[in-house]
C-alpha cells in the first residue's frame, strides 16, 4: 500500500481522530474523511503532491501544522511521513504551505497592535514581547537585552498584558497612560526589585481594551504566559520563544552583539 522505504509516525492531536474511515467520493475535491476532520476543528490549507498513491493535505490545528494522508480506500492517517532513515519527508512543505503564511499573518497583527517601544525606532531587528509588569522572567529578558538595545541593534516592542498579579492591570495602565510610555516602562524595569512603577487607582476603559486585545493576541500566538517572544530570523522566518530564552537562545532572539 505504501511506497517502499516510507513509514509513518503517528502524532496525537487533541480533538482529531488519528485513523478515520469513510468511503471516498469519486472526483470529490476534498475527500469525506478530510471534511469530517474539518468538522472537528482541523483547518485544511492546501493539497500537495506525494508518492505512493496518497492524497496529502497541509492543514493546521491552532498554530500547529498537521499533514493528512488519504489512502485509496478512503481511510486517512494524520501524522508525519518518514523516509527509510526515519527523517521527516514533508516538513519543509508544511512549513511553506501552512506555518509561514500563518505566522506572517500573525506578524501583521503584532505590527498593528498597541505596543510600547523599548529602544530606537530605527533599530534594524524587531522583537515583539508579551509582557506583564510583574513578570520576573520578563524583567530578566529586559535586563539581558540591554547590550543589544543600548547599541541600537534591537528594538523591543512590548505588548502589555495584566495577568500575573492583582495590580498587573493597574501597573500596565500606569505605563500605557503615561505621557511617555517608553520611559514609564523603563521606570518599571529599573525599579522592579523595589516594586516597579506605581499602579493607577483604576484601569480606564480604553486601556482595558488594549489589555484584553493583547491577551487575545497572545493566546492566538500560542502563548499561555509571559514573556512570549516573537522575532524574524536572518532568513525572514518567524520564530517564537516561550519564557526567558536560555543562554544559547538569547543570540537567536537578539542577533549578534
Amino acid at each position: 500500500m505504501f511506497t517502499q522505504g516510507v513509514s509513518f509516525q503517528f502524532i496525537a492531536v487533541a480533538s482529531l481522530l488519528l485513523m478515520a474511515s469513510c468511503s471516498q467520493v469519486e472526483n470529490a475535491d476534498i475527500p469525506p474523511v478530510v471534511k469530517a476532520l474539518e468538522e472537528q476543528g482541523l483547518i485544511v490549507k492546501n493539497e500537495f503532491q506525494v508518492e505512493g498513491g496518497l492524497r496529502a493535505f497541509a492543514s493546521v490545528a491552532g498554530d500547529r501544522p498537521i499533514a493528512v494522508y488519504v489512502l485509496a480506500n478512503g481511510n486517512a492517517i494524520v501524522g508525519t511521513r518518514l523516509n527509510a532513515k526515519a527523517e521527516p519527508i514533508d516538513e519543509q512543505t508544511l512549513q511553506s504551505l501552512v506555518v509561514q503564511p500563518i505566522r506572517d499573518q500573525g506578524w501583521a497583527e503584532l505590527e498593528s497592535a498597541k505596543w510600547v517601544l523599548d529602544g530606537k525606532a530605527d533599530a534594524p531587528r524587531v522583537v515583539y514581547v508579551f509582557t506583564d509588569a510583574n513578570c520576573p522572567y520578563c524583567h530578566q529578558f529586559w535586563t539581558a537585552s540591554r547590550p543589544w538595545v543600548d547599541a541600537g541593534k534591537v528594538q523591543l516592542r512590548h505588548l502589555l498584558v495584566g495577568i500575573i498579579k492583582e495590580d498587573s492591570p493597574t501597573k500596565a495602565a500606569a505605563i500605557l497612560g503615561a505621557s511617555d510610555p517608553s520611559a514609564a516602562l523603563q521606570e518599571n524595569e529599573i525599579k522592579y526589585d523595589q516594586g516597579g512603577i506605581k499602579p493607577t487607582d483604576s484601569v480606564p476603559d480604553d486601556v482595558q481594551k488594549i489589555l484584553d486585545d493583547n491577551q487575545r493576541l497572545m493566546l492566538s500566538q500560542g502563548f499561555r504566559g509571559t514573556p512570549g517572544i516573537i522575532v524574524r530570523d536572518e532568513k525572514g522566518l518567524i520564530q517564537k520563544y516561550g519564557g526567558m530564552p536560555q543562554r544559547g537562545e538569547l543570540a537567536e532572539v537578539l542577533g549578534p552583539r
